[in-house]
């Protein structure tokens, strides 16, 4: 690997530790004075590297399209059926064209993810070789680094190949499990999964407790929301049933608050999320919030088809659709906008929520057969968004598919939702309704996912060109 790439990774720890927390580390010191013997000599200075990796996941990067997790969720979102995207950002992701080696999605989902894994692996080695720290600092560390890295490679395993029930041993991006200044070459996508992804989770959870600073911190809720994604690719239901479980323990649903804006991390429903203040702000790097907000100074470019607006009825508290805001009929792809989000400088990003969990417990439920169960938490949910819903007698796929119809409805513009469901089961897309572009996606369609970037075929001596063969 060139030697660029070992100026990028002191760079980036030095750039990491300006938005951590501590005044100490705050403190002018020589530039080579940030060092492992600060950082990793009391839980406080451990915690200062987190915070500054957690502000870094909504921290602005390439461009607006490209600017931290919340960005690669809502280019996921805007490829599937429910939303439809202005000529504006995102455009190329709506379009499904943004994907060749060259480009900047390809490039920037790359980066940051390898970015944070960097950071990740910084504090599970420093943590690791602390002779200071405590036994119990260091699972409460530990556990957030590990979790973070196998977050990150779960995000490149389902950005740069078929999902994993189509073939485990395709190519997937290298693995790094040490900061690292060399390249190495691609990994299998059984590799990522059964080597990184399941063994630094369930390592995370052992070290684990309810214990964190804050809802945008990793804690063993979060670990088993994390598992619970993981395992439903993997199509292991019982696995995925029990974290989905696991993970929302006491949280509350709160359906007067979906209505609120989507901004506020204190939201009881709530389990993990990014918050924002007005003096360290994405600004309008913020999607979906800056995206889908028409009533504010906002790049308001995103809209809703017609057919998700009929997936709704009238007493539904997520039914946040206005129709005829910019004038035409509604076969015009700009007639329907949400105001699902609210827009400001301080809003707050969501990345786990109650709903999520409980409509993966029902659905591995539905899967196993236990449809009794599955319908009683897809109806505690119905219930706390309807209260007319009716709750559901289907059985096997209808009660299956009812569910996923659920997710889509609860979640659309936040997780990538649409997408994340149709590639996992390999189920294709179809556009219909009112779309600008029309777009059909077959079931396991290079269209899922996106090539090997240029700059890393460049840069590492490990892969060349032929990566991206048959992509």
């Amino acid at each position: 690997m060139k030697s660029y790439k070992k100026i990028s990774y002191i760079v980036s720890f030095l750039f990491l530790l300006q938005g951590c927390s501590s005044d100490f580390l705050n403190d002018p010191k020589p530039t080579g004075g940030v060092t492992d013997a600060v950082v990793f000599t009391s839980r406080e200075g451990a915690e200062a590297l987190i915070s500054g990796m957690m502000r870094l996941q909504r921290a602005q990067f390439t461009s607006t399209d490209s600017g931290g997790l919340n960005s690669i969720f809502f280019a996921r979102d805007v490829k599937g059926n429910d939303l439809i995207q202005a000529n504006n950002w995102f455009t190329f992701d709506y379009t499904h064209e943004n994907r060749e080696p060259n480009y900047r999605r390809v490039r920037f989902v790359w980066e940051f993810s390898y970015y944070m894994i960097n950071q990740a692996n910084i504090l599970i080695q420093g943590v690791s070789n602390s002779t200071v720290l405590s036994d119990e600092d260091k699972s409460y560390l530990l556990a957030q680094g590990l979790a973070l890295r196998a977050y990150y490679y779960f995000q490149l395993a389902m950005e740069y190949q078929q999902t994993y029930t189509y073939d485990p041993s395709l190519p997937a991006p290298p693995i790094y499990l040490e900061p690292a200044t060399e390249g190495k070459p691609m990994s299998t996508l059984n590799e990522m999964y059964n080597d990184v992804i399941l063994p630094d989770l369930i390592q995370a959870k052992a070290y684990a407790t309810a214990e964190r600073l804050d809802k945008s911190y990793i804690n063993i809720d979060v670990i088993n929301g994390m598992l619970a994604n993981v395992y439903l690719v993997m199509d292991n239901w019982s696995e995925a049933e029990k974290a989905a479980h696991d993970a929302y323990q006491g949280y509350t649903l709160n359906g007067p608050g979906y209505a609120t804006g989507f901004n506020d991390i204190s939201n009881s429903e709530w389990i993990w999320g990014m918050p924002q203040t007005l003096d360290q702000s994405n600004y309008y790097w913020g999607a979906p919030h800056s995206f889908t907000d028409h009533y504010t100074l906002s790049y308001a470019a995103t809209f809703v088809n017609n057919d998700f607006i009929n997936l709704f009825s009238d007493t539904d508290v997520r039914k946040l659709f206005v129709s005829g805001a910019y004038g035409g009929t509604s076969a015009n792809w700009f007639y329907n906008i949400t105001t699902k989000f609210t827009f400001t400088f301080d809003a707050d990003h969501p990345i786990m929520r109650t709903p999520e969990f409980m409509l993966v417990e029902a659905e591995t439920k539905a899967r196993q057969g236990m449809f009794d169960q599955a319908h009683d938490l897809l109806f505690e949910l119905q219930q706390n968004r309807d209260p007319n819903a009716v709750k559901s007698a289907n059985t096997g796929d209808d009660l299956i598919e009812e569910i996923l119809v659920e997710r889509r409805k609860e979640l659309y513009g936040e997780i990538g939702i649409e997408w994340f469901d149709a590639k996992r089961l390999r189920r294709g897309i179809t556009r219909t309704g009112n779309h600008r572009v029309f777009v059909t996606l077959e079931p396991d369609d290079k269209r899922f996912f996106i090539k090997i970037p240029e700059v890393e075929i460049d840069a590492n001596d490990f892969i060349d060109d032929s990566v991206n063969d048959g992509r």
